[in-house]
C-alpha cells in the first residue's frame, strides 16, 4: 500500500534524532510557507531557505511538496489517534462522542485552515495523491473512519444490522463536508460553524435513532441501496 511505503521511508529517513529534527524543521518551513505564499507559489527551494538547509536536503527528506503534505496528513492523523482517546473513554452518549471528534479535528486543523482552503481542491480529483478520497490516502481515511466505528459502539445506540457497517463512513463524510464549510465560513470565530454542528448533529442522532422504527425499514433500505451506489466502485452497471 503506498501509505505504507510512504510512512516506512519516513521513518528511514528520520531515523536518528538529528535527522528526525531535521525533518520537522523542513515539514515545519514548508506549512508555515504554505500558509503564508500557497501551495501553488512555493517552491521546494523556498522549503529549503525557511528551513535553513540545502535544497538538496529537502528533497532527501521529501522527494515532493505532495510529499510533504501527506507527511503532513500522517501526522495529523496520528495526533488524532491520542486525542481521541480521551474522550472516547470518558464520553457515552452518541451525540457527545460525535460532537467531540469533530471538535477535536477542528481544533487541530485552526492553524493549518488558509492551507486547507487551497488542499481542499484537490478533494474533487481523486485521480490526485492529496486527495483525501483517493487512493494513496486510503489507509488514513480507512483509519479515520474506524474512529467513528469506536464513537458507535461505545455509545450504545442501537442501530439496525443493515445500518452499522455503512454509518462510520456515512459520519466521516458528514465530518469532511463540516470541515469544508468550517474552512469558508467567515463568521466570527467561525460561529455557523458550531450552529451547524449543533443543529445537524441533533438531527443525526435521532435519526439514527428512529431509523429502527419498523414503519421506516422501506426508507432505511431505500437509503442504504443509494450509498452502495456511491461507495461502491465494484458494483456492477446493471445493479446501479
Amino acid at each position: 500500500m503506498k501509505g505504507d511505503a510512504g510512512r516506512d521511508d519516513r521513518a528511514r529517513r528520520g531515523s536518528t534524532p538529528k535527522a528526525e529534527d531535521t525533518r520537522r524543521r523542513i515539514l515545519a518551513a514548508a506549512l508555515d510557507l504554505f500558509q503564508e505564499r500557497g501551495f501553488a507559489e512555493t517552491t521546494m527551494r523556498h522549503i529549503a531557505r525557511k528551513a535553513d538547509v540545502a535544497t538538496g536536503a529537502a528533497y532527501y527528506y521529501f522527494p515532493s511538496k505532495e510529499a510533504i503534505v501527506m507527511a503532513f496528513y500522517w501526522q495529523t492523523h496520528e495526533e488524532m489517534n491520542q486525542l481521541s482517546r480521551g474522550p472516547l473513554r470518558e464520553v457515552r452518549d452518541l451525540r457527545g462522542r460525535l460532537r467531540a471528534l469533530i471538535d477535536l479535528k477542528l481544533q487541530q486543523f485552526r492553524p493549518y485552515r488558509e492551507f486547507l482552503g487551497a488542499l481542499f481542491g484537490s478533494a474533487g480529483d481523486p485521480s490526485s495523491p492529496l486527495s483525501p478520497f483517493g487512493e494513496e490516502t486510503r489507509e488514513i481515511r480507512e483509519q479515520s473512519i474506524e474512529h467513528f466505528r469506536e464513537a458507535l459502539e461505545g455509545s450504545g445506540a442501537r442501530i439496525p444490522a443493515d445500518l452499522a457497517p455503512h454509518l462510520p463512513l456515512l459520519l466521516w463524510l458528514y465530518q469532511m463536508g463540516v470541515i469544508l464549510f468550517w474552512i469558508h465560513d467567515r463568521s466570527p470565530r467561525q460561529t455557523r460553524t458550531q450552529r451547524l454542528l449543533d443543529h445537524s448533529l441533533d438531527l443525526i442522532v435521532r435519526a439514527i435513532q428512529v431509523s429502527r422504527f419498523p414503519l421506516l425499514t422501506p426508507i432505511r433500505k431505500a437509503a442504504l441501496r443509494l450509498v452502495t451506489v456511491v461507495t461502491d466502485p465494484t458494483l456492477p452497471e446493471e445493479a446501479r
